[in-house]
Order: C-alpha cells, then sequence, then structure tokens
C-alpha cells in the first residue's frame, strides 16, 4: 500500500511520513526507532560489573533515548492516522 496525500492529512502526518511511501516501509521505520531507542539506553551505567556492557554500549547519557522516544510515538501515530483514514493506496 502506497500514500496517498491528501488536502486532508494533517502537517504533522505529513512531514513524519514524507519519504515513507507504504506502509511496510513505515512499520520498518517504526521498528528501526525502537531498536535504536533500546540501544540509546545507558546500559553501561545500569548494568556496571561487566566490561563487555561497556564496551558494546557507548552511549553514557539519557539524551538519545529521550529524544528517540517521542520520535517513535511521532512516527506510530502518524502510521495509525493514516491506518484510520484509508491513505494508503493498494501498489499495483
Amino acid at each position: 500500500m502506497e500514500a496517498q496525500n491528501t488536502k486532508k492529512m494533517p502537517m504533522w502526518v505529513f512531514l513524519a511520513l514524507s519519504n515513507i511511501h507504504t506502509r511496510r516501509g513505515a512499520l520498518l521505520l517504526i521498528r528501526s526507532c525502537l531498536v535504536f531507542s533500546m540501544y540509546c539506553i545507558p546500559w553501561s551505567q545500569l548494568i556496571v560489573d561487566n566490561a563487555w556492557v561497556t564496551k558494546l554500549f557507548l552511549i553514557e547519557g539519557w539524551d538519545w533515548f529521550v529524544m528517540m522516544v517521542p520520535m517513535t510515538i511521532w512516527y506510530w501515530c502518524s502510521l495509525k492516522w493514516m491506518d484510520k483514514h484509508q491513505a494508503w493506496q493498494p501498489v499495483v
């Protein structure tokens, strides 16, 4: 299904999914944001006893995680808006 830009589409939905043309692409974007959000948790501060955790997870602050969570929610809400208003076109 491909995205169809309509005049009733809110700007926040258009900005979130402007270069995402399919529902599958939007789901891939949301999944990758979820994975990256989990990586952005400062695991090295939470698990201090393991040396491999410190080497694998280099992020030391909550900045990236705090930024990724609202972005993921924004993409999810945009996907739900597209689904609710049937704004996806079938790909032929």
